[in-house]
């Protein structure tokens, strides 16, 4: 029987998808549903003087109308920084609290200051326009780069620093660059950016007050860990009665691994009025409240020899994290970032100093890479400047620095086990016919147009490491992942998985696992993810991880069954 394991197999998923049979957050309508709108601030920086709902709550069809002072007399926790960094002189970050709701101050356009639950969605936005609220406003910092000279936006937070971290060895980077032939500098901005996935965020919180059972239906990567977060640490909730529910999700990028304000308020609400509370995200709500991504300025040096060699890396990196520190915020610019900077390249040394400021800005976390993109920009950029100003051809200056003997234990972290990036290279260039490019270019001139070529190699640390690893790094949960492979009665086999899928195909790739490993024809197993109540505890689907990670899990799973058998 050939390995379903590469083969062409019909995809188990597609059928829903193209016959517009998915079934989303969206989709979902509960018996006695109400519907909420948040009231939003229109200001960067602004200290709340007032919240006045008393016109709002006569509005036709109102149920009820929560502000942050409403949340914080029930004490619900903030949403948190998932992973601890320490700054260079050993101290922790400084962490502002993070409300679902403001009371005091709101910190970015979009912030949220109270929440309409009404009859229709119409009924509550109309409602909502009738919330008065009264603020100062304060000058806002939004400028990155000027973020550590501006006045701090949360008290006790100077400079608007949440961290200053380091990785390297200064001192015998200093000394290589002493002594380099030529040194290339460069600055460079990678700009922020706003993640847009064809579903926008939703979630519905449905309380059940006979069993005191609480059920969250959201737009989630990782039901999980949202569970965690807002029963643990936000207390929405006690977790063996609570469950969360990420049914087809219409892509993530990595902006919905993490509970946002609104799965937190539509939780507590929901248990509030003792109905169902329903959100979904308009895209211009979408725009203002959903993480953003990147938002660096850096400068960057390089020191190498007259023959082109690399000898040392230096870099000086300010990461916008926005006006709180969301959930990998912390992380993204610290080791997803900092151990890629030196890409395939035999770099002897290093030393990289990353800055992470609070802006009156949305939250940044991690998002469509997360930290690799902006290395692989950053060491790609500075390279290929090197290159050209010591007139070498871009593709031999490349050579000449790639790694070249494995295994290779980096100056940073990373130790490289195997790679032929030389081959990578010589089929890319031809490939792309690179030898006859200047002819190309030549002809593209006698015509009028421009013609360039572009350089960029990159190596991807995925499935983000070993629970021990990451814990040992400040990470607030081991980040391993579980599966359980059950033989039904009739033949058939459930495949329950801590990973959700939103666009990854699990349901086929898992199945072709599954079958693989037990003989057992594709199409009689099923693959079950994104319900906290059936499946076991796992870490979601973010950074490579999940046929790595999860993959891995199911196969243990099918080995302990064979050895059971």
């Amino acid at each position: 029987m050939p390995s379903l394991i590469g083969s062409k197999v019909e995809r188990k998923e597609d059928k829903k998808f193209l016959t517009g049979k998915g079934r989303y957050t969206a989709d979902i309508n509960l018996v006695h549903q109400t519907y909420a709108y948040f009231v939003r601030s229109p200001h960067a920086r602004a200290k709340i003087n007032k919240v006045d709902i008393s016109k709002a709550l006569k509005a036709t069809g109102v149920v009820n109308i929560f502000t942050g002072n409403d949340i914080a007399k029930e004490k619900i926790g903030g949403l948190i920084a998932g992973w601890k960094i320490v700054s260079q002189d050993g101290k922790d970050m400084k962490v502002p609290n993070h409300p679902p709701l403001a009371k005091d101050v709101v910190n970015y356009v979009g912030d949220h200051v109270a929440v309409v639950i009404a009859e229709t969605l119409e009924y509550a936005k109309n409602a909502a326009d009738l919330v008065n609220v009264s603020y100062d406003i304060k000058k806002a910092v939004v400028n990155t780069g000027d973020s550590m000279q501006s006045e701090s936006i949360h008290e006790g937070i100077e400079q608007n620093l949440c961290f200053d971290f380091i990785l390297g060895d200064k001192g015998k980077t200093q000394e290589s660059f002493s002594q380099a032939d030529k040194i290339v500098k460069l600055n460079l901005r990678n700009n922020r950016l706003i993640p847009n996935a064809m579903e926008p965020r939703a979630c519905i919180g449905d309380y059940n007050p006979s069993s005191d059972e609480l059920t969250l239906y959201t737009t989630s990567q990782n039901p999980h860990l949202s569970r965690l977060v807002l029963s643990a640490f936000g207390g929405i909730h006690p977790e063996h009665k609570f469950r969360v529910v990420a049914p087809d999700v219409g892509g993530g990028f990595g902006s919905k691994i993490y509970a946002y304000a609104e799965d937190a308020v539509t939780a507590w609400a929901s248990k509030k009025i003792e109905r169902p509370v329903k959100w979904v995200a308009e895209r211009s709500e979408s725009f203002l409240s959903d993480c953003h991504g990147r938002d660096h300025i850096t400068h960057v040096e390089l020191a190498i020899k007259n023959d082109g060699k690399i000898t040392a890396l230096k870099v000086d990196t300010i990461a916008n994290i926005g006006a709180y520190a969301s959930l990998f915020a912390t992380v993204t610019p610290t080791y997803l970032y900092a151990p890629l900077i030196l890409g395939l390249y035999d770099i002897p040394t290093a030393f990289i100093n990353v800055k992470a400021v609070f802006t009156n800005t949305a939250p940044v976390d991690a998002y469509r890479g997360a930290g690799r993109p902006e290395a692989t920009y950053l060491i790609e950029r500075i390279v290929h400047k090197a290159a050209n100003e010591i007139g070498m051809d871009q593709a031999e200056f490349r050579r000449k620095n790639f790694v070249n003997k494995f295994p290779h234990q980096q100056c940073l972290v990373h130790n490289i086990d195997s790679g032929d990036y030389n081959a990578h290279l010589d089929k890319a260039l031809e490939v792309a016919d690179y030898k006859n490019f200047k002819n190309r270019k030549s002809e593209s001139a006698k015509k009028g147009k421009l013609r360039g070529v572009g350089f960029s190699t990159y190596i991807e640390a995925c499935g983000i490491a070993p629970s021990a690893v990451v814990m040992s790094i400040g990470c607030g949960v081991g980040l391993w992942e579980s599966a359980e492979v059950r033989f039904n009665a009739t033949g058939n086999v459930s495949v329950f998985s801590g990973s959700h899928s939103h666009g990854q195909g699990h349901d086929t790739t898992f199945a072709q696992i599954v079958g693989d490993r037990l003989g057992v024809p594709i199409e009689n197993i099923d693959v079950v993810h994104g319900d906290t109540d059936k499946g076991p505890f796992g870490m979601g689907t973010y950074g490579s991880r999940s046929l790595a990670v999860g993959g891995s899990a199911i196969a243990k799973a099918c080995d302990k069954i064979i050895e059971k058998g």
